[in-house]
Protein backbone atom coordinates (compact mmCIF):
# COMPACT_ATOMS: atom_id res chain seq x y z
CA UNK A 1 0.00 0.00 0.00
CA UNK A 2 1.32 3.41 -0.77
CA UNK A 3 2.49 5.70 1.84
CA UNK A 4 -0.52 8.38 2.35
CA UNK A 5 1.68 11.40 3.95
CA UNK A 6 5.10 12.00 2.41
CA UNK A 7 8.49 13.38 4.25
CA UNK A 8 7.76 16.59 2.52
CA UNK A 9 4.36 16.55 3.70
CA UNK A 10 5.37 16.17 7.20
CA UNK A 11 7.58 19.21 7.00
CA UNK A 12 4.90 21.30 5.76
CA UNK A 13 2.82 20.63 8.43
CA UNK A 14 5.24 20.97 10.88
CA UNK A 15 6.04 24.36 9.52
CA UNK A 16 2.28 25.49 10.31
CA UNK A 17 2.61 24.51 13.98
CA UNK A 18 5.95 24.92 14.96
CA UNK A 19 8.12 28.03 15.05
CA UNK A 20 10.87 27.42 12.57
CA UNK A 21 9.72 23.98 11.85
CA UNK A 22 10.89 22.07 14.34
CA UNK A 23 11.53 20.99 18.06
CA UNK A 24 14.57 23.13 18.48
CA UNK A 25 16.83 20.38 18.22
CA UNK A 26 17.80 18.22 15.11
CA UNK A 27 17.79 19.35 11.09
CA UNK A 28 13.96 19.98 10.45
CA UNK A 29 14.23 19.12 6.93
CA UNK A 30 14.31 15.26 8.37
CA UNK A 31 10.93 13.41 10.21
CA UNK A 32 12.42 10.14 11.63
CA UNK A 33 9.39 7.81 11.67
CA UNK A 34 11.41 4.71 13.23
CA UNK A 35 14.47 3.56 14.56
CA UNK A 36 15.60 -0.17 15.43
CA UNK A 37 18.77 -1.84 17.05
CA UNK A 38 21.38 0.41 15.07
CA UNK A 39 19.02 2.40 12.26
CA UNK A 40 16.70 4.57 12.06
CA UNK A 41 14.02 5.26 8.59
CA UNK A 42 12.40 8.32 7.82
CA UNK A 43 9.09 9.23 6.66
CA UNK A 44 9.76 8.44 3.34
CA UNK A 45 11.15 5.19 4.45
CA UNK A 46 15.29 6.00 3.57
CA UNK A 47 17.40 4.02 6.06
CA UNK A 48 20.46 5.11 7.95
CA UNK A 49 22.47 3.83 10.13
CA UNK A 50 22.23 5.96 13.62
CA UNK A 51 25.60 7.74 14.83
CA UNK A 52 23.01 10.24 16.22
CA UNK A 53 21.63 7.97 18.75
CA UNK A 54 18.90 10.75 20.18
CA UNK A 55 21.60 13.04 21.05
CA UNK A 56 23.41 10.06 23.59
CA UNK A 57 20.71 8.32 25.32
CA UNK A 58 20.48 5.62 22.78
CA UNK A 59 23.67 3.67 23.62
CA UNK A 60 22.00 0.44 23.03
CA UNK A 61 20.43 1.25 20.24
CA UNK A 62 16.91 1.52 19.83
CA UNK A 63 14.20 -1.32 20.93
CA UNK A 64 16.93 -3.16 23.19
CA UNK A 65 15.02 -5.96 23.80
CA UNK A 66 15.57 -6.54 27.18
CA UNK A 67 15.10 -2.92 28.49
CA UNK A 68 11.49 -3.02 25.78
CA UNK A 69 10.90 -5.85 28.52
CA UNK A 70 11.61 -4.21 31.41
CA UNK A 71 9.63 -1.15 30.50
CA UNK A 72 6.55 -3.44 28.69
CA UNK A 73 6.60 -5.18 32.72
CA UNK A 74 6.06 -1.87 34.46
CA UNK A 75 3.86 0.14 32.01
CA UNK A 76 0.57 -1.81 33.53
CA UNK A 77 2.35 -0.55 36.88
CA UNK A 78 1.77 3.20 36.70
CA UNK A 79 3.63 5.55 34.50
CA UNK A 80 4.23 8.05 36.92
CA UNK A 81 3.34 8.89 40.45
CA UNK A 82 4.49 12.42 41.78
CA UNK A 83 5.88 10.01 44.67
CA UNK A 84 8.43 8.19 45.64
CA UNK A 85 8.51 4.63 43.77
CA UNK A 86 10.48 1.39 44.21
CA UNK A 87 12.11 1.20 40.79
CA UNK A 88 13.63 4.88 41.12
CA UNK A 89 14.86 4.09 44.76
CA UNK A 90 17.13 1.57 42.83
CA UNK A 91 18.31 3.88 40.25
CA UNK A 92 18.99 6.25 42.46
CA UNK A 93 20.98 3.35 44.83
CA UNK A 94 22.29 2.42 41.11
CA UNK A 95 24.00 6.00 40.57
CA UNK A 96 25.49 6.26 44.06
CA UNK A 97 27.67 2.96 43.18
CA UNK A 98 28.69 4.14 40.14
CA UNK A 99 29.26 8.01 40.54
CA UNK A 100 32.31 8.50 43.32
CA UNK A 101 30.95 11.86 43.75
CA UNK A 102 27.42 11.04 44.41
CA UNK A 103 26.58 10.38 48.46
CA UNK A 104 22.90 11.37 47.57
CA UNK A 105 20.97 11.85 44.44
CA UNK A 106 17.75 14.31 43.12
CA UNK A 107 15.92 13.79 40.29
CA UNK A 108 14.67 15.83 37.39
CA UNK A 109 13.56 15.61 34.24
CA UNK A 110 16.00 17.10 31.70
CA UNK A 111 19.79 17.76 31.53
CA UNK A 112 19.60 21.00 31.56
CA UNK A 113 16.72 21.25 34.31
CA UNK A 114 19.93 19.52 36.44
CA UNK A 115 22.35 21.61 35.41
CA UNK A 116 19.87 24.26 36.60
CA UNK A 117 19.47 22.77 39.54
CA UNK A 118 23.06 22.24 39.88
CA UNK A 119 24.22 26.28 40.09
CA UNK A 120 21.79 26.68 42.29
CA UNK A 121 22.78 24.27 44.86
CA UNK A 122 26.24 25.56 44.82
CA UNK A 123 25.43 28.98 44.95
CA UNK A 124 22.72 27.60 48.70
CA UNK A 125 25.70 25.84 49.72
CA UNK A 126 28.25 28.44 49.50
CA UNK A 127 26.25 31.63 50.10
CA UNK A 128 28.06 32.80 46.85
CA UNK A 129 26.81 34.23 43.52
CA UNK A 130 29.20 34.18 41.21
CA UNK A 131 29.49 30.96 38.53
CA UNK A 132 32.74 30.41 36.33
CA UNK A 133 32.04 28.65 32.66
CA UNK A 134 34.06 27.79 29.79
CA UNK A 135 33.35 29.83 26.47
CA UNK A 136 31.59 27.39 24.35
CA UNK A 137 30.77 24.85 27.28
CA UNK A 138 27.21 23.49 27.05
CA UNK A 139 24.78 23.38 29.89
CA UNK A 140 21.39 23.41 28.95
CA UNK A 141 18.98 26.28 28.46
CA UNK A 142 18.75 27.98 31.58
CA UNK A 143 19.48 31.94 31.63
CA UNK A 144 23.60 30.86 33.28
CA UNK A 145 23.89 28.07 30.66
CA UNK A 146 23.07 30.50 27.80
CA UNK A 147 26.04 33.20 28.73
CA UNK A 148 28.69 32.51 26.01
CA UNK A 149 27.99 28.72 24.98
CA UNK A 150 28.31 29.99 21.23
CA UNK A 151 29.58 33.72 20.98
CA UNK A 152 29.52 35.17 17.12
CA UNK A 153 31.60 37.89 19.04
CA UNK A 154 34.74 37.74 20.41
CA UNK A 155 34.77 39.67 23.51
CA UNK A 156 37.39 39.98 25.95
CA UNK A 157 37.28 37.74 28.97
CA UNK A 158 36.12 36.79 31.43
CA UNK A 159 32.94 38.80 30.09
CA UNK A 160 29.69 37.01 28.83
CA UNK A 161 27.61 37.13 26.24
CA UNK A 162 24.04 36.02 26.23
CA UNK A 163 23.30 33.66 23.29
CA UNK A 164 19.49 34.14 23.50
CA UNK A 165 16.89 36.95 24.28
CA UNK A 166 15.30 37.18 27.11
CA UNK A 167 18.33 36.77 29.14
CA UNK A 168 18.69 40.16 31.67
CA UNK A 169 21.86 41.63 32.73
CA UNK A 170 21.92 41.00 35.67
CA UNK A 171 22.76 37.23 35.13
CA UNK A 172 25.67 38.31 32.71
CA UNK A 173 27.17 40.53 35.64
CA UNK A 174 27.30 37.02 37.73
CA UNK A 175 28.92 34.88 35.21
CA UNK A 176 32.27 34.87 34.78
CA UNK A 177 33.79 32.83 31.31
CA UNK A 178 37.26 31.25 30.66
CA UNK A 179 38.99 29.68 28.05
CA UNK A 180 38.81 25.87 28.19
CA UNK A 181 42.17 24.39 28.90
CA UNK A 182 43.70 27.51 30.62
CA UNK A 183 44.38 26.99 34.28
CA UNK A 184 46.26 30.44 34.19
CA UNK A 185 42.91 32.18 33.02
CA UNK A 186 40.96 30.46 35.60
CA UNK A 187 43.55 31.00 38.70
CA UNK A 188 43.43 34.87 37.40
CA UNK A 189 39.81 34.99 38.27
CA UNK A 190 39.46 33.06 40.99
CA UNK A 191 42.24 35.27 42.67
CA UNK A 192 40.61 38.30 41.73
CA UNK A 193 37.21 37.38 42.33
CA UNK A 194 36.23 35.99 45.48
CA UNK A 195 32.43 35.75 45.20
CA UNK A 196 32.74 32.42 42.76
CA UNK A 197 30.46 29.52 44.42
CA UNK A 198 31.56 27.21 41.82
CA UNK A 199 33.04 26.49 38.31
CA UNK A 200 31.18 24.08 35.42
CA UNK A 201 32.73 22.51 33.26
CA UNK A 202 32.49 19.54 30.74
CA UNK A 203 35.22 16.90 31.25
CA UNK A 204 34.71 16.84 27.46
CA UNK A 205 33.85 20.18 26.44
CA UNK A 206 31.60 19.29 23.37
CA UNK A 207 34.13 17.27 21.46
CA UNK A 208 37.46 19.18 22.94
CA UNK A 209 39.21 16.95 24.98
CA UNK A 210 40.82 18.40 28.94
CA UNK A 211 44.32 18.30 28.11
CA UNK A 212 46.52 15.93 30.65
CA UNK A 213 46.36 17.76 34.37
CA UNK A 214 43.54 20.16 33.49
CA UNK A 215 40.96 18.92 35.54
CA UNK A 216 42.92 17.84 38.22
CA UNK A 217 43.84 21.96 38.05
CA UNK A 218 40.59 23.06 38.29
CA UNK A 219 39.99 20.09 41.72
CA UNK A 220 43.11 22.12 43.31
CA UNK A 221 42.12 25.71 42.58
CA UNK A 222 38.25 24.78 43.84
CA UNK A 223 39.82 23.80 47.12
CA UNK A 224 42.84 26.51 47.10
CA UNK A 225 39.90 29.19 46.74
CA UNK A 226 37.08 27.19 48.44
CA UNK A 227 34.58 27.37 45.14
CA UNK A 228 32.60 24.06 44.28
CA UNK A 229 33.14 21.83 41.24
CA UNK A 230 30.84 20.90 39.06
CA UNK A 231 31.02 18.20 36.76
CA UNK A 232 28.28 18.05 33.68
CA UNK A 233 28.52 14.77 32.98
CA UNK A 234 24.74 14.81 30.95
CA UNK A 235 26.84 13.33 28.50
CA UNK A 236 29.82 11.87 29.52
CA UNK A 237 27.96 9.73 32.56
CA UNK A 238 27.90 6.29 31.91
CA UNK A 239 29.83 6.66 28.03
CA UNK A 240 33.33 7.54 29.03
CA UNK A 241 33.33 4.85 31.62
CA UNK A 242 30.69 3.43 33.76
CA UNK A 243 31.69 5.62 36.60
CA UNK A 244 31.72 8.62 33.92
CA UNK A 245 34.17 11.39 33.96
CA UNK A 246 34.99 10.98 37.15
CA UNK A 247 36.53 7.32 36.70
CA UNK A 248 37.67 8.03 33.41
CA UNK A 249 39.84 10.59 34.68
CA UNK A 250 40.50 10.51 38.38
CA UNK A 251 39.14 13.75 39.14
CA UNK A 252 36.21 13.72 42.16
CA UNK A 253 34.29 17.15 41.77
CA UNK A 254 31.69 18.81 44.30
CA UNK A 255 28.61 17.85 42.49
CA UNK A 256 27.93 16.08 39.10
CA UNK A 257 24.96 16.08 36.88
CA UNK A 258 24.00 13.11 35.04
CA UNK A 259 21.09 12.88 32.39
CA UNK A 260 20.93 10.89 28.34
CA UNK A 261 21.86 6.91 29.39
CA UNK A 262 20.43 7.02 33.31
CA UNK A 263 16.85 6.91 31.75
CA UNK A 264 17.63 4.89 29.03
CA UNK A 265 15.87 6.90 25.94
CA UNK A 266 13.15 8.23 28.26
CA UNK A 267 12.95 11.66 30.15
CA UNK A 268 14.90 12.11 33.47
CA UNK A 269 18.38 13.41 34.73
CA UNK A 270 19.70 13.89 38.19
CA UNK A 271 22.46 15.88 40.31
CA UNK A 272 24.07 14.35 43.12
CA UNK A 273 26.83 15.63 45.44
CA UNK A 274 27.89 14.52 48.82
CA UNK A 275 25.70 14.52 51.59
CA UNK A 276 26.37 17.61 53.19
CA UNK A 277 25.87 19.57 50.25
CA UNK A 278 22.74 17.42 49.13
CA UNK A 279 21.02 18.20 52.60
CA UNK A 280 20.11 21.95 51.48
CA UNK A 281 17.19 20.01 49.29
CA UNK A 282 15.54 19.26 53.13
CA UNK A 283 14.55 22.37 54.81
CA UNK A 284 14.14 20.04 57.94
CA UNK A 285 17.75 20.02 58.09
CA UNK A 286 18.84 23.46 56.67
CA UNK A 287 16.03 25.45 57.26
CA UNK A 288 13.89 27.54 55.66
CA UNK A 289 16.87 30.60 54.23
CA UNK A 290 18.99 27.72 53.00
CA UNK A 291 16.63 25.00 51.52
CA UNK A 292 16.90 24.47 48.12
CA UNK A 293 12.77 24.08 46.80
CA UNK A 294 12.83 21.53 43.97
CA UNK A 295 10.10 19.55 42.29
CA UNK A 296 8.92 17.98 39.24
CA UNK A 297 6.01 15.99 37.75
CA UNK A 298 8.36 13.92 36.09
CA UNK A 299 11.13 13.40 37.96
CA UNK A 300 12.29 9.65 39.12
CA UNK A 301 9.40 8.31 37.25
CA UNK A 302 8.95 4.52 37.30
CA UNK A 303 9.16 3.99 33.20
CA UNK A 304 12.56 6.26 32.77
CA UNK A 305 14.12 4.65 36.04
CA UNK A 306 13.18 1.47 34.78
CA UNK A 307 14.57 1.57 31.26
CA UNK A 308 17.64 3.05 32.76
CA UNK A 309 18.39 0.68 35.22
CA UNK A 310 18.03 -2.11 32.42
CA UNK A 311 20.45 -0.25 30.42
CA UNK A 312 23.06 0.24 33.06
CA UNK A 313 22.66 -3.07 34.02
CA UNK A 314 23.33 -4.19 30.28
CA UNK A 315 26.79 -1.42 29.78
CA UNK A 316 28.17 -3.32 33.18
CA UNK A 317 28.78 -6.42 31.64
CA UNK A 318 32.03 -7.42 30.86
CA UNK A 319 33.55 -6.00 27.67
CA UNK A 320 30.57 -3.93 26.66
CA UNK A 321 33.15 -0.84 27.08
CA UNK A 322 35.73 -2.14 25.35
CA UNK A 323 33.48 -2.74 22.51
CA UNK A 324 32.06 0.37 22.19
CA UNK A 325 35.61 2.01 22.26
CA UNK A 326 36.91 -0.12 19.73
CA UNK A 327 33.73 0.60 17.64
CA UNK A 328 34.76 4.16 17.54
CA UNK A 329 38.48 3.68 17.00
CA UNK A 330 37.52 1.86 13.78
CA UNK A 331 35.27 5.04 13.06
CA UNK A 332 37.84 7.38 13.74
CA UNK A 333 40.31 5.10 12.01
CA UNK A 334 38.63 4.57 8.67
CA UNK A 335 37.66 8.32 8.31
CA UNK A 336 41.50 9.76 8.92
CA UNK A 337 42.81 6.84 6.53
CA UNK A 338 40.49 8.60 3.67
CA UNK A 339 40.72 11.79 4.57
CA UNK A 340 44.61 11.24 4.75
CA UNK A 341 45.09 9.37 1.53
CA UNK A 342 43.54 12.46 0.17
CA UNK A 343 45.72 14.81 1.33
CA UNK A 344 42.76 16.73 3.37
CA UNK A 345 44.19 18.57 6.03
CA UNK A 346 42.17 17.60 9.26
CA UNK A 347 42.14 16.85 13.30
CA UNK A 348 39.71 13.89 14.63
CA UNK A 349 39.15 15.97 17.98
CA UNK A 350 37.02 14.10 20.93
CA UNK A 351 37.51 10.42 22.36
CA UNK A 352 36.67 7.07 20.74
CA UNK A 353 32.62 7.42 22.56
CA UNK A 354 32.04 10.97 20.89
CA UNK A 355 34.21 12.87 18.59
CA UNK A 356 34.21 14.15 15.13
CA UNK A 357 36.44 16.10 12.37
CA UNK A 358 37.75 19.24 12.55
CA UNK A 359 38.74 20.49 8.26
CA UNK A 360 41.79 22.27 9.71
CA UNK A 361 45.54 21.43 10.52
CA UNK A 362 45.33 23.28 14.20
CA UNK A 363 45.57 21.62 17.41
CA UNK A 364 41.76 22.46 18.68
CA UNK A 365 41.90 23.12 21.98
CA UNK A 366 38.92 25.55 22.97
CA UNK A 367 36.10 27.24 21.78
CA UNK A 368 38.25 29.77 19.58
CA UNK A 369 40.11 26.49 17.89
CA UNK A 370 37.89 24.17 17.48
CA UNK A 371 36.69 25.15 14.00
CA UNK A 372 36.93 24.55 10.44
CA UNK A 373 39.54 26.41 8.49
CA UNK A 374 36.77 25.61 5.27
CA UNK A 375 33.42 25.07 7.00
CA UNK A 376 32.66 24.75 3.24
CA UNK A 377 34.06 21.34 3.23
CA UNK A 378 32.44 19.96 6.56
CA UNK A 379 29.02 20.81 4.85
CA UNK A 380 30.11 18.77 1.83
CA UNK A 381 31.15 16.05 3.84
CA UNK A 382 28.39 15.56 6.00
CA UNK A 383 25.93 16.06 3.70
CA UNK A 384 27.10 13.59 1.47
CA UNK A 385 27.61 11.26 4.37
CA UNK A 386 24.14 12.00 4.86
CA UNK A 387 22.62 10.71 1.08
CA UNK A 388 24.60 7.98 1.26
CA UNK A 389 22.83 6.51 4.76
CA UNK A 390 24.75 8.08 7.55
CA UNK A 391 22.89 9.94 10.23
CA UNK A 392 24.60 11.90 12.60
CA UNK A 393 24.69 15.55 13.62
CA UNK A 394 27.36 18.00 11.12
CA UNK A 395 29.08 18.54 14.62
CA UNK A 396 29.13 15.06 16.54
CA UNK A 397 29.50 11.67 16.03
CA UNK A 398 28.42 9.12 18.57
CA UNK A 399 29.85 5.26 19.13
CA UNK A 400 27.22 2.66 20.01
CA UNK A 401 26.94 -1.09 20.82
CA UNK A 402 24.08 -1.55 18.61
CA UNK A 403 26.77 -0.30 15.51
CA UNK A 404 27.73 -4.08 13.44
CA UNK A 405 30.72 -4.82 11.22
CA UNK A 406 28.30 -4.59 8.12
CA UNK A 407 27.01 -1.35 9.35
CA UNK A 408 30.90 -0.21 9.67
CA UNK A 409 31.26 -1.41 6.46
CA UNK A 410 28.45 0.24 4.87
CA UNK A 411 29.91 3.34 6.73
CA UNK A 412 33.87 2.82 5.71
CA UNK A 413 32.16 3.12 1.93
CA UNK A 414 29.87 6.38 2.72
CA UNK A 415 33.32 7.66 4.27
CA UNK A 416 35.04 7.44 0.89
CA UNK A 417 32.13 9.13 -1.09
CA UNK A 418 32.13 12.10 1.44
CA UNK A 419 36.05 12.72 0.81
CA UNK A 420 35.70 12.23 -2.64
CA UNK A 421 33.40 14.85 -2.80
CA UNK A 422 35.31 16.98 -0.65
CA UNK A 423 38.39 16.67 -2.47
CA UNK A 424 36.92 17.44 -6.25
CA UNK A 425 34.76 20.48 -4.49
Amino acid sequence: MQKLTSQADWIDRARAVLPAGGFGNFDPGIVIARGESSRVWDEDGNEYIDYLIGSGPMLLGHGHPEVVEAVLEQLPRGMTFFANNAKGIELAEAIVDAVPCCEQVRFVASGGEADMYAIRLARAYTGRDKILKFEGGYHGMSAEAQMSLAPEARVNFPHAVPDSAGIPQGVADHMLIAPFNDLAAVEALLTEHNDVAAIIVEPLQRIIPAEPGFLQGLRDLCDKHSVLLIFDEIVTGFRLAYGGAQERYGVTPDICTLGKIIGGGFPLAALGASAEIMQHFDKSVVGREKWLMQLGTLSGNPIAATAGLKTMEILRREGNYDRLRAIGKELQDMQTEALSAADIPHQICGDETLFDIFFTSSTCRDYRTAKHDAPRRNATYNGTLRRHGIFKSPGKLYSSLAISKIDLELTRNAVRRAVQSVRVE
